[in-house]
């Protein structure tokens, strides 16, 4: 038998499962949105100009629509204020376009009636950002002193990651409804450009719940790892 296979680690088939996921999610989107890119919105306008028009409808005048580099990048940043928007969306009058950029106007005005969800995953961030960053050199470090105390300590630190995670999906979802409401009862889509866009905000909002099975998944692989080590002070 050769050396290498004295390491394989059987754990890592959730590694790659996790990733397949996560990939064919990501491939739904970028398909959604290729097909419905090519589609221009019956008025002609941009995305950016139903942003604003969003925007100010719901009282919103402090938010600033700015550009932002990549590729489907597009976010709302509530820190301060600012709307950015992607090469793919700015500029763009294609439905897929105006249904990211209606999106994220979502979370503006979530921003803005104080939506629970967003506020809490803001406040979550840092506690998910320790448990992205220690979980697992606290799990490693249990099992090289062969600790299942300390190696465990490190499973409940990743569960800042699963609660962020959690925290993410109201947040995505509602924003995404908020958007196809406005972009349907203010007409700024006709009922079947509306369609189009909620098929591009269904495939996005799937990534997020893709982004959780794989961290469960993940959550998993460390509790069998975690349930292998023997303690030394138990």
């Amino acid at each position: 038998m050769y050396p290498f296979m004295y390491y394989f680690d059987p754990t890592y088939v959730l590694v790659i499962i996790g990733a397949i996921v996560c990939a064919i999610a990501s491939a739904r989107v970028h398909t959604a949105y290729s097909k419905y890119d090519r589609i221009r919105n019956r008025r002609g306008v941009t995305a950016e100009q139903v942003a604003e028009q969003i925007l100010h409808n719901a009282g919103i005048y402090d938010v600033r629509i700015v550009h932002i580099r990549g590729n489907l990048t597009d976010n709302y940043n509530p820190s301060n204020k600012t709307l950015n928007l992607s090469d793919a969306v700015l500029g763009k009058t294609s439905v897929a376009a105006i249904g990211v950029a209606a999106h994220e106007c979502g979370h503006a005005i979530q921003d803005q009636v104080n939506y629970g969800p967003l506020r809490l995953r803001a406040a979550s961030v840092p506690l998910a950002n320790i448990g992205s960053y220690l979980s697992w050199p606290i799990l490693l470090l249990g099992i090289i002193l062969g600790s299942s105390r300390l190696a465990h300590i490190g499973v409940f630190v990743f569960l800042f990651v699963i609660a962020f995670e959690l925290i993410t999906l109201p947040v995505e979802f509602n924003a995404s409804h908020r958007a196809l409401i406005i972009l349907r009862d203010d007409n700024l889509l006709e009922q079947d450009e509306v369609k189009m866009a909620k098929s591009v905000l269904v495939a996005a909002a799937l990534t997020y719940v893709a982004a959780l099975f794989s961290a469960f998944l993940q959550l998993l692989r460390m509790l069998i790892i975690a349930g292998g080590t023997s303690s030394r002070d138990d």
